[in-house]
């Protein structure tokens, strides 16, 4: 029996990407993957009983739009959450009326104040969990951080069901800033080993990727969990996860727990409806407008190292989540992009130069060429970076050592395999602005002529005898990109996008060719 009238069929095989992706990734990835009948579904998702204990979730009018809480949790499908604490937060809004899919995530270290033995205790969110579950959670949320909230689903998946979902999709392509490392054997951390650059990573990589914070603050590892999703959703066909149907709902019904609603038929096809009116939006990133406190040592004990936020801007953002977008961001470049120009054409790369805030460093861009040596592929720098930025090398002490490491492998030359298996030149330089914010800027250059992260630009612009290619995360450009005959080169923003519009699109086209 179809349970779904088949005029509706085509619009929901094409939200399938977007259902995976969406109701997918982040600190969690639950894959809600092809469509055909509902009940097949529920057979899958029953698998892990719901919440125990419902958290506050208000079940929508069909149409209606929706706010999904994906968390990401060491907590085990089906087992109690005592013990438990949330390593992410992300609230997804999806809406009929936009045409973007916004994403925001709220810190776990933030503030709050959390009921305990009968009164109120000062805590971080991510321990809401181990005191109440899903329903303290959402009830810390919608009365503490943002006042309006109603949350219409809750999704749980355990790490466990991310490193499992990453490998059915046949791993992400991931543009790593800089490096990450960190020996369990010096440190209580979880071990890492990523060198930067542009790279296919799998289960345990990724995971430990999203999950990183030896160095970052909570903002920058948001940001990274976000650039995730953006890079996953953007690299699969509907074919692939189709393909993959059965794997994905069977590592989703045995690693996530969902609220009540969503174990009946009605419940996944009103959500079903608004993911295929969903299907091509781009993702919108929201950031939450954080301040970190210090951490405060004393001789009996330590400040815990808070976040928190001011009211006014925790609300413009919650705003800003809520309301949807009449233009999507990849229709057209960012305003402020479209102004930077200048340069003649064929002027050697220095178009964009009056952009405020850079300065030219020749010197230490051949330095970089010359570390990286004849490797396969026409090596560019740009002849303009960012005030006050400099380059990581082995030879320096610029970029700080990751824990029990020793230097990363800065300027980086190695081979990029694309999904055939087929390899590819690749090389990395990284510059660094503030590394105690996580403020890693890089240039890539590859023979791999279309890698995923170049598939969809926002716009392209002529600047300084460059076609550059212009990707827009919202209102802010994440990356700018050239194409050459033998090769492509871009320029990769900071995590939390720090370089402005304006700067990003004059590094590109300064870009000059070694020797």
């Amino acid at each position: 029996m179809r349970l779904i009238p088949s005029t509706r069929g085509g619009m929901l095989w094409r939200a399938l990407v977007a259902a995976v992706m969406v109701i997918g990734f982040a600190a969690a990835t639950t894959a809600v993957a092809a469509l055909l009948q509902v009940r097949q579904i529920t057979q899958y998702i029953d698998a892990t009983p719901a919440f125990k204990s419902s958290p506050s979730v208000t079940v929508p009018n069909p149409g209606s739009p929706q706010t999904i809480l994906l968390v990401g949790s060491d907590h085990r499908a089906g087992t109690p959450f005592r013990d438990v604490n949330t390593d992410t937060m992300m609230l997804v809004r999806l809406d009929p009326s936009s045409k973007t899919i916004n994403l925001l995530s709220v810190p776990r270290d933030l503030r709050v104040q959390i009921p305990e033995g009968g009164g109120l205790a000062t805590g971080k969110l991510n321990a809401a969990y181990y005191f109440g579950g899903p329903g303290l959670l959402v009830k810390i949320l919608q009365q503490q951080v943002f006042p309006g909230l109603k949350v219409n689903h809750v999704i749980d998946v355990g790490f466990g069901g991310f490193e499992k979902m990453i490998n059915a999709i046949g791993c992400v392509y991931t543009d790593v800033d800089h490096r990450y490392y960190n020996n369990t054997a010096v440190t209580d951390y979880s071990s890492i080993d990523i060198q930067p650059g542009y790279q296919k990573l799998c289960g345990a990589d990724a995971l430990s990727f999203v999950r990183f914070r030896h160095t970052d603050s909570d903002i920058v590892r948001n940001a990274r969990q976000q650039d995730f999703i953006r890079w996953a959703k953007s690299q699969f066909s509907q074919d692939q996860v189709i393909t993959e149907e059965a794997t994905l709902l069977n590592i989703f019904g045995h690693n996530a727990t969902t609220d009540h609603n969503l174990h009946t038929t009605d419940g996944l096809i009103n959500l079903f409806d608004l993911v295929a009116f969903s299907a091509g939006h781009t993702i919108k990133q929201v950031p939450f407008p954080a301040i970190e406190l210090p951490c405060v040592a004393s001789a009996t004990a330590q400040t815990p190292c808070y976040v928190t936020a001011d009211t006014g801007p925790e609300q413009a953002a919650f705003q800003a989540f809520m309301t949807p977008s009449a233009v999507a961001p990849a229709s057209s470049a960012p305003a402020s992009a479209a102004k930077a120009g200048g340069g003649k054409p064929g002027g050697g790369g220095g178009g964009g130069a009056n952009a405020p805030g850079l300065m030219s460093d020749v010197s230490d861009g051949k330095a970089q060429a010359g570390a990286l040596g004849r490797i396969g592929i026409p090596i560019y720098f740009p002849k303009l970076i960012r005030a006050g930025s400099n380059y990581c090398s082995v030879n320096t002490s610029i970029c700080p050592l990751e824990y029990g490491s020793g230097p990363g492998e800065y300027p980086r030359a190695y081979l990029l395999h694309d999904r055939h298996g087929v390899a590819h030149y690749a090389y990395r330089m990284t510059l660094v602005m503030n590394p105690g914010l996580g403020q890693y800027y890089g240039v890539q250059g590859t023979t791999w002529l279309d890698p995923p992260i170049l598939s969809s630009p926002s716009a392209t612009k002529m600047v300084g005898g460059k076609q550059l290619l212009l990707f827009a995360n919202g209102s802010k450009l994440s990356l700018v990109a050239w194409r050459t005959p033998q090769a492509v080169y871009w320029i990769s923003n900071t995590l939390t996008d720090d370089i402005t519009n304006r700067q990003l699109v004059a590094i590109a086209a300064s870009l000059m060719k070694a020797g």
